[in-house]
């Protein structure tokens, strides 16, 4: 129904039109008695299976909402509430901003896409632990949501006085997140990029793990990165990553590259700079979840997050590594459902492999049991062919065949011989 009926009608605004609309109806929702309740009794998924321990927090599902869509942490309650597991806010800055210019945020239908340049628009930190409070008091503590912050500079802040920016952010908001992303990879911040450098982020991480020492709770530290790296650049990250003492890493972020698109060139150069996400991203981003659980075999949680549009992406990110899954433009195109759909699969998923296993541990079962059957029919004593033969012995010892043995001369006993 959604992609029948309701998005073709939505495609019809600008889409941060509709965003807006749809945070509004968020906060509506807020104050409805009871509907929070009725979306998660319609729209949430409960299965062992889907359970997650991570990085030592437990996620009830595995499908998270990326970061972009709640960027003042004002609906992550009300978003949680469609079956996600946990829902990452932000990007928030330590003050706040507006962002780029309008418009900066653009659909591309034929590849299941967006394109964005929206710059970190956010109300500042201020206003995002406000919040994270006042709700942290009537609601959270009632139906807590694994909420992750995601922490980026003010655009306006030189490269060289970003430590600052992130420790502030990571003060301010650690009593409220349950872990924290650092964002170096956005290109839509100008400069930020260049942060992705062994260099630059251990003096960006040093502040947040001392104080982090401090603390009586301990919030793990996740870096974000771009899917534009190369193998050498990624292998540069995961040294940052067992260096500096960090949590995992979240691959990945948007991409600048343009290629395979089946979107019109000349309206892709009209809409011009910003981040790709959507279906282009598919296989570059699970390509370096891939690459990332090889290269640390499997010792390091990832979040993967990009192109997973379908519930057949979410199985291949996993598959491929990663601990959780984040989506955010396969939201927008498959809908409030999506998060369900994605744990109704993984669900079958489980009870379909716990099904094969159990079938294979009663076919070894019997077939030790008919093994070990076998054995003891070859040991048993009635098996004539396993008996030593015994001669037959004769029931009447009288009539019994004597043994032949040699004759011997008898002494003679004729008398007239021993005259």
């Amino acid at each position: 129904m959604y992609k029948q009926l309701i998005r073709p009608l939505l495609f019809q605004l600008p889409p941060e039109t509709i965003h807006h609309l749809i945070m509004a109806a968020m906060r509506v929702l807020h104050y409805i008695p009871g509907g929070r309740l009725l979306l998660r009794m319609f729209y949430t998924t409960r299965h062992p299976s889907l359970v997650r321990e991570v990085f030592g927090i437990r996620f009830p599902n595995p499908v998270g909402l990326a970061a972009g869509f709640d960027k003042d942490a004002e609906v992550y309650e009300e978003v949680a509430s469609l079956g996600f597991g946990f829902v990452e806010v932000g990007t928030i800055t330590p003050l706040a901003q507006a962002g780029n210019p309008k418009p900066r945020l653009f659909r591309l239908p034929m590849d299941h896409a967006l394109i964005n340049r929206m710059g970190f628009n956010n109300q500042g930190v201020a206003s995002a632990v406000h919040r994270l409070h006042r709700r942290n008091r009537f609601y959270h503590r009632r139906h807590q949501v694994v909420l992750g912050g995601n922490l980026g500079k003010n655009t306006l802040t030189p490269n060289e006085k970003a430590p600052a920016d992130y420790l502030r952010l990571f003060r301010s908001l650690y009593e409220y997140v349950n872990y924290f992303v650092i964002n170096v990879s956005c290109p839509n911040v100008a400069n930020l990029s260049c942060l992705q450098n062994k260099e630059h982020l251990k003096k960006l991480l040093e502040g947040l793990i001392d104080f982090r020492r401090g603390q009586n709770h301990y919030r793990p530290i996740l870096l974000k990165i771009s899917p534009d790296l190369s193998d050498e650049q990624v292998d540069e990250m995961i040294e940052v990553l067992i260096e500096n003492g960090l949590d995992g890493i979240v691959a990945t972020n948007t991409t600048t590259s343009r290629q395979g698109l089946l979107t019109p060139s000349d309206l892709v150069a009209e809409i011009g700079n910003g981040g790709l996400s959507g279906g282009p991203l598919t296989e570059r981003s699970l390509e370096m979840v891939r690459y990332i659980h090889k290269k640390t075999e499997g010792r390091f949680p990832i979040i993967g997050v990009g192109g997973i549009m379908t519930e057949d992406d979410a199985v291949a990110m996993l598959d491929a590594g990663a601990s959780l899954i984040e989506v955010y433009t396969g939201f927008i195109y498959n809908g409030p459902g999506f998060a369900k759909r994605i744990c109704k699969r993984l669900k079958e998923e489980a009870i379909r492999k716990e099904h094969a296993a159990r079938k294979a541990k009663t076919a070894e079962t019997v077939q030790d049991t008919r093994s070990t059957t076998e054995s003891a029919s070859a040991q048993d004593p009635r098996d004539t062919a396993a008996t030593p033969a015994t001669p037959d012995t004769p029931k009447n010892p009288e009539t019994a065949e004597k043994p032949d043995t040699p004759d011997v001369p008898a002494e003679s006993t004729d008398t007239r011989n021993t005259l």
